[in-house]
């Protein structure tokens, strides 16, 4: 009797946890703006989001590619003991998350150690890969980015374990603080398109992206979406979170200037019908990335949950010919295996 009132209790806390992570907080109350009407965030030349409808048609119609059942990393990472004046060292971890280190700062991009990105851990995508970098094997980390509130980019779990183990700094958009700190999370700013922040000596932006936030069916497009631009030890690195194509990176370059490095998403872009105006394919991430003049950008968001029809490594072969048609070359544009740590020199 002891063992099924305990199944009892388990099962009554995680249907709790999983309506409270559902609700996803209580939003932004505040002044209208180019972006906001006052109850809920929009794009100002997108949609936010397809309606339920058009994902019932998805999945009604989906000729989604299978993907193999595991995958193991070929990449070792090797993080620095130490780094030179300037010098970024970067680890792929899994999906959009990677390990960002300058000399004494280290950030975590979307963190996601979790087995499923999903409001529940026995249903919904699946990873197919190991992280890249154990949880364990984390050096001290002192910010964590957090882009907005979808389950592969805003994994409670691992912010929880993040908080229990080094709480850190946790920066995201407008309408998720008091949800992040709900759920038990100390240091949490959240911040408007080009709000700033200073973190020590670095310099932290929250930029424009075109996209949708929720955690449920209902509560949409609360909470706001977007990007960051690190500035530390005299580099620049950009961290474009999940976003369709649309002008915000010139608007970006224009007023924040060069990118040491970009981090573009590349994948979980089909169908186009459905996904196109949130989610760049591969050779809009290219034109994103010339219109960012960046002088490196590296591919996100692909090769561990099936989110989309496209196969695991139809992002890769895609970037590769968007690359040649637009005369970029693979130095200038990157996808790293996972596990890869990539140091970046002055």
């Amino acid at each position: 009797m002891q063992k099924s009132f305990a199944k009892l209790l388990g099962l009554a806390t995680g249907a709790y946890a999983t309506r409270r992570s559902l609700r996803g907080g209580p939003g932004y109350r505040g002044p209208p703006s180019d972006h906001f009407n006052g109850s809920t965030f929009f794009n100002p030349d997108a949609s936010a989001g397809k309606s339920f409808s058009e994902f019932l048609r998805w999945q009604r119609t989906s000729q989604a590619t299978p993907w193999p059942q595991w995958v193991e990393n070929r990449a070792v990472p090797c993080l620095p003991e130490a780094l030179q004046p300037g010098e970024i060292a970067l680890t792929f971890i899994n999906h959009i998350t990677y390990l960002l280190q300058f000399r004494g700062l280290n950030l975590l991009t979307d963190p996601v150690y979790s087995e499923r990105v999903s409001p529940v851990q026995w249903s919904g995508p699946r990873r197919v890969r190991a992280p890249g970098l154990a949880f364990e094997s984390l050096p001290r980390i002192d910010v964590v980015l957090v882009s907005h509130n979808h389950y592969d980019h805003l994994d409670l779990d691992t912010l929880k374990r993040l908080e229990n183990d080094h709480r850190p700094l946790f920066l995201t958009g407008l309408g998720n603080r008091a949800f992040l700190q709900e759920h038990g999370l100390g240091q949490v700013r959240e911040f408007d398109w080009w709000d700033e922040a200073s973190h020590g000596d670095a310099r932290l932006t929250y930029t424009p992206a075109q996209h949708w936030s929720g955690r449920g069916v209902s509560g949409r497009n609360r909470t706001l979406w977007g990007g960051f631009v690190i500035e530390a030890d005299g580099r620049k690195v950009f961290f474009a979170g999940d976003t369709g194509y649309w002008k915000h990176f010139g608007d970006l370059r224009g007023r924040l200037g060069v990118m040491d490095l970009a981090l573009l998403p590349i994948g979980a872009y089909e169908p186009r019908w459905f996904m196109g105006e949130q989610h760049m394919n591969p050779e809009e991430a290219v034109r994103a990335h010339l219109d960012l003049e960046a002088k490196l950008s590296i591919g996100t968001h692909y090769g561990c949950f099936q989110l989309t029809d496209e196969g695991i490594d139809e992002p890769l072969h895609a970037l590769d010919a968007a690359r040649r048609r637009h005369g970029v070359a693979e130095t200038r544009f990157r996808a790293l295996e996972t596990g890869e740590t990539l140091r970046i020199n002055g």
